[in-house]
């Protein structure tokens, strides 16, 4: 073929022209741009075709408000990430100051003052020997962290076969693969499958839904209950092999499903399975540390030692990405000796100017006593949560510090929960729009049963705890008259 005769390479092709809109008033632009460009997380795309995607602007305090200048109650600080509120400025300057100082520079062979400090003061705040600081941007990546720590510990000191992770079911780890694989909620992993191998599920601390007979004649006693919850976890190292099994992960109040406590005892129990079978016990506080449940971590609150905390979320009120993995002297022992390295880096784990938001973010905890301002005030807020309790459709109010969930039920009696269909139309089609629109932000969600949960800002009190009741307790009667 001559040159003259070769093909030519085929040129990208013209993007359509922008589509005209419509809509009216100031979010119309910006709402056009959003459904043609915006790829929105875990959400129905279809579900905005024919409605403006909600486009939150900005945020003060306990509140946000939307392009339309409508006031929302932050009822789940973002996504349980915001909790010394909104429009703080001085996390702001402490970004401005750092990135002008110094932008970035990777933890890779190298340090920076600010994560260092951040390092420094995270290790006195975690409970026993939890002395060594891994950084990562996220809680997934924290996750995904201390899984591959757990191999390679294993590994390093001549346990190979140790590799698999016990977990709860319907519990949520995080969305990249390996935390994915830790994720009990079979609903979300069936399109990436095959995961990475060595998941291995145990019961969660339901004690509402606990199976007949584990939680005494009348299904109240709590502490039974955490007995055979623990047990259930020694029992899945030993089928396993305990040769095998490298690690237990736990949220100290697990997320999905709608905040389930630890029953008494229950962590204590599992340390001691934990220690008889040489298994990390990990605690992943994503969620649950930075004064969610009243202390800087939920290990604290509930008296127990894990060899690992994960965090993202709070560490810095979501001012900046940031995650960690905290773990012990022990668990970095191997590494410190020869040639020896932990192969693992994320490009911006540690960077500049999140940890040093970080750090003004824990002098605000510092300044404001904001772990002791949640401690006083859970017993409050849950009272006006359990007001609800007369409404025929809550079965249930669980939780601690400032995270609860709702549980909604057809029947109360016999808590007979809804069906699959009845489920899609109480939370996908009635309430949580339903919620928004009367000026409250918080979650409804059925990966467990069908639940309503609560994480507000720790700066909220009694005023705030009255206004959610009041827009939850019309909403939900509305909800029932719809079902």
């Amino acid at each position: 073929m001559s040159k003259s005769a070769k093909s030519e390479p085929a040129k990208p092709a013209k993007k359509p022209a922008k589509k005209a809109t419509a809509e009216v008033g100031p979010g119309a632009a910006l709402d056009a741009a959003a459904k043609d460009h915006l790829w929105l997380h875990f959400t129905r795309m279809s579900s905005y075709a024919d409605s403006p995607v909600p486009m939150i602007v900005r945020g003060e305090g306990a509140y946000v408000w939307d392009v339309n200048g409508k006031r929302y109650l932050d009822g789940l600080s973002g996504l349980f990430v915001v909790q010394t509120g909104h429009g703080r400025t001085e996390l702001a300057e402490a970004a401005a100051k750092q990135a002008a100082e110094l932008a970035y520079f990777p933890l890779w062979s190298y340090a920076h003052p600010k994560a260092v400090e951040l390092a420094d003061r995270l290790a006195d705040l975690a409970p026993g020997d939890l002395n060594r600081v891994f950084f990562t941007t996220s809680g997934s990546e924290a996750v995904e962290t201390a899984w591959k720590l757990a191999k390679a510990y294993f590994k390093k000191i001549g346990m190979p076969g140790k590799y698999k992770v016990i977990s709860r079911y319907i519990a949520y780890h995080g969305t990249s693969m390996g935390a994915l694989s830790v994720t009990g909620l079979p609903g979300i992993k069936s399109d990436f499958e095959p995961l990475v191998p060595g998941g291995v599920r145990v019961p969660n601390t339901n004690l509402y839904r606990a199976p007949a007979g584990t939680a005494g004649p009348d299904g109240t006693d709590a502490e039974a209950f955490g007995r055979w919850a623990a047990e259930r976890i020694r029992e899945a190292i030993e089928f396993e092999g305990p040769d095998s099994v490298a690690a237990v992960y736990l949220e100290p109040v697990q997320n999905s499903g709608g905040c389930f406590p630890p029953p008494p005892g229950y962590f204590q129990r599992v340390r001691e399975i934990c220690d008889e079978y040489n298994v990390l016990l990990v605690s992943d506080e994503v969620i649950c540390a930075f004064g969610r449940l009243g202390e800087y971590f939920g290990a604290t609150r509930y008296g127990y030692q894990p060899d690992i905390i994960t965090c993202a979320k709070g560490l810095t009120s979501g001012y900046v990405p940031l995650g960690a993995m905290i773990a012990t002297d022990r668990l970095i022992q191997p590494f410190l000796e020869g040639n020896n390295t932990f192969l693992h880096g994320i490009t911006f784990g540690g960077h500049p100017v999140a940890s040093a938001v970080a750090l003004a973010n824990l002098d605000i905890f510092e300044r404001e006593q904001l772990n002791a301002h949640v401690r006083a005030n859970e017993k409050t807020f849950r009272t006006y949560l359990e007001r609800l309790l007369d409404l025929p459709i809550v079965g249930d109010v669980r939780g601690d510090g400032y995270f609860y969930g709702i549980e909604l039920v057809k029947d109360k009696a016999t808590r007979t929960t809804f069906d699959d269909d009845e489920s899609e139309r109480l939370l996908r089609g009635f309430l949580s729009r339903a919620l928004f629109d009367n000026g409250l932000y918080c979650r409804a969600d059925d990966r467990g049963d069908p639940v309503v949960q609560l994480a507000p800002p720790l700066i909220c009190d009694e005023e705030h705890f009255v206004e959610m009741e009041q827009i939850l307790r019309s909403v939900l009667t509305q909800a029932w008259d719809h079902i």
